[in-house]
């Protein structure tokens, strides 16, 4: 099992900057991506961003060039520096550790953890 912890979020105005952190602690050889998904009202979660333990990073095209992703497998954790934020940025962010799997895929159904969650509001 794999626990995750989340810190960061909070209020910004529009194009302004956020920072969320994620540190991941347990069986953490058994994940292969971490990265963060969003809680869509209405709809299930969907990726914002992940990166592989290879480095491999696949970003929501919304937050292309403005959202960046790293990670550091020796402290099992995960930065997200998110620039430029918009108003529809806002929303519950979730930190997310995803098991091996043969070929690439964010569906939920690969999430072995969830961290708590982190509220990002962005006002206009």
């Amino acid at each position: 099992q794999v626990q995750l912890v989340e810190s960061g979020g909070g209020l910004v105005q529009a194009g302004g900057s956020l920072r969320l952190s994620c540190v991941a602690s347990g069986n953490i050889f058994s994940i292969n991506a971490m990265g963060w998904y969003r809680q869509v009202p209405g709809k299930q979660r969907e990726l914002v961003v992940d990166v592989t333990r290879s480095g491999d990073r696949n970003y929501a095209e919304s937050v292309k060039g403005r959202f960046t992703i790293f990670r550091d497998n020796v402290k099992n954790t995960v930065l997200l520096e998110m620039n430029s934020l918009k108003p529809e940025d806002t929303d519950v962010y979730y930190c997310a550790a995803r098991r091996w799997t043969l070929t690439y895929s964010s569906d939920l159904s690969t999430v072995s953890s969830w961290g708590q969650g982190t509220q990002v509001t962005v006002s206009s």
